[in-house]
C-alpha cells in the first residue's frame, strides 16, 4: 500500500514555500495556507503553516465546490505517514465524491492525541493540535473553501478519543462527532497503560502530553467524565468485541489470501479491540445514564480499518442530518 514518506512531505513543504500565501487564521498569529494542489476532482492538498507548532501541516481535502459544512476526518495512531491516511487506507475519497460537504483529513500528528501536550516531547517536537484544529486550521479554510461554520469531527482508534476530546475542547464548535473504535477513558490506570502503549509504539513519553498520572489534565480530556459536554452533539460510537467478523475471512478484500495477515489481526487485533469495547462500554453505559442520546454500533470484529470504513458510511446518515445537508 502506498505510503506518505517524509521525502513526500518535505516535497510538499518545498513547493509550498513557492506559493504565495493566500489566508492567515489570524493577522497576529502568522497561521497561513501556504500552498495548495488539486488532485483531481474535488481533491485539494493543502500545505498549512501552524504558528502553534511551527511547521508546515498538509491537509487532505475534499471540497464540492460550493458553500457546504465540514467533517474533520482524523488518522489513527501514526497519523497517516506511515501506513497512510484515510485516502489510502478506505474509500472515504470516492464515497465522498458526491456529498455536500468538505472534508478535511490533516497529514501528521502520530501519537499525539490531537491534542495540546504539556510539554515538547524528544521524539514528536511540539504537539498543539487541538489549537490548529480548533483554532488555526477552520478560519483558514472557511476562507478558501466557503464553509459554512457547521462542523462534525470523527477519528478512529487514537484520534476517536481525539474527536470527542475535541468536542469537550470546544463546546458549540461541532454538531456531530465520531468514535470508531477508540478507548474514550483517560484518566484510570487501565486507561492511561492503554494511552502509553500507544504512544510508546513511536517511541513518546506521556508524561509530556498531560504531565504525570496526578496533573488534573489527565480527567479534563477524559470523555466519560465528561460527558455532560457532550449533550446536544449528534454522537457515533462503535467499537467491536475482538472477535473475528465479517471482515475476518480469508477471501476479505482486506485479507486478500494472506493468512499471516488475518492471524495477526485476529490475534493482535482483536486484543486491542477487546480493550476498546470496555472502555466504549464506560463511555454508552455514562451517556444513557445522562440521558444523552447516541448511535452505538457494536459489533463481531477486531481492531482494523476496514470496520472503520463501514462507520463511516453507517455514521454519515447521522452526520448529514446534524449538518443540515
Amino acid at each position: 500500500m502506498h505510503r506518505l514518506s517524509r521525502a513526500l512531505l518535505t516535497l510538499i513543504a518545498t513547493f509550498a514555500a513557492l506559493v504565495p500565501v493566500t489566508a492567515s487564521a489570524d493577522p497576529g498569529d502568522g497561521s497561513a495556507i501556504v500552498g495548495m494542489r488539486p488532485l483531481g476532482g474535488r481533491q485539494y492538498e493543502v500545505t498549512v503553516y501552524s504558528a502553534a507548532m511551527n511547521r508546515t501541516i498538509p491537509v487532505w481535502v475534499s471540497h464540492p465546490d460550493f458553500p457546504a459544512p465540514a467533517l474533520y476526518l482524523l488518522n489513527a495512531v501514526d497519523g497517516g505517514e506511515d501506513g497512510g491516511p484515510w485516502t489510502n487506507r478506505t474509500d472515504v475519497a470516492h464515497f465522498f465524491a458526491d456529498k455536500p460537504v468538505n472534508v478535511i483529513t490533516p497529514i501528521g500528528g502520530r501519537a499525539s492525541f490531537y491534542t495540546d501536550w504539556v510539554a515538547d516531547d524528544p521524539t514528536l517536537g511540539r504537539n498543539k493540535w487541538s489549537t490548529f484544529l480548533i483554532h488555526e486550521l477552520p478560519p483558514l479554510l472557511e476562507s478558501r473553501f466557503q464553509m459554512t461554520g457547521r462542523n462534525a469531527v470523527a477519528g478512529a482508534s487514537m484520534s476517536a478519543t481525539s474527536a470527542l476530546d475535541l468536542a469537550l475542547d470546544a463546546p458549540g464548535m461541532y454538531q456531530a462527532v465520531g468514535s470508531y473504535s477508540g478507548c474514550p477513558r483517560t484518566s484510570d490506570a487501565v486507561a492511561r497503560g492503554y494511552v502509553r502503549s500507544e504512544l510508546g509504539l513511536f517511541g513518546a513519553n506521556a508524561a509530556n502530553m498531560w504531565g504525570a498520572d496526578d496533573n488534573p489534565a489527565w480527567n479534563a480530556h477524559d470523555p466519560v467524565l465528561n460527558a455532560e459536554l457532550l449533550r446536544g452533539v449528534a454522537l457515533y460510537i462503535s467499537a467491536g468485541n475482538g472477535l473475528p467478523g465479517i471482515h475476518e475471512g480469508i477471501g476479505d478484500a482486506s485479507i486478500a489470501g494472506n493468512v499471516p495477515g488475518l492471524a495477526d489481526r485476529v490475534a493482535v487485533g482483536g486484543i486491542m479491540e477487546s480493550v476498546v469495547r470496555n472502555c466504549t462500554d464506560s463511555l454508552v453505559g455514562r451517556l444513557a445514564s445522562l440521558g444523552i442520546p447516541a448511535q452505538v454500533a457494536y459489533r463481531n470484529g477486531t481492531h482494523a480499518w476496514p470496520y472503520w470504513q463501514d462507520d463511516v458510511h453507517d455514521s454519515w446518515p447521522l452526520f448529514a442530518a446534524a449538518l443540515g445537508v
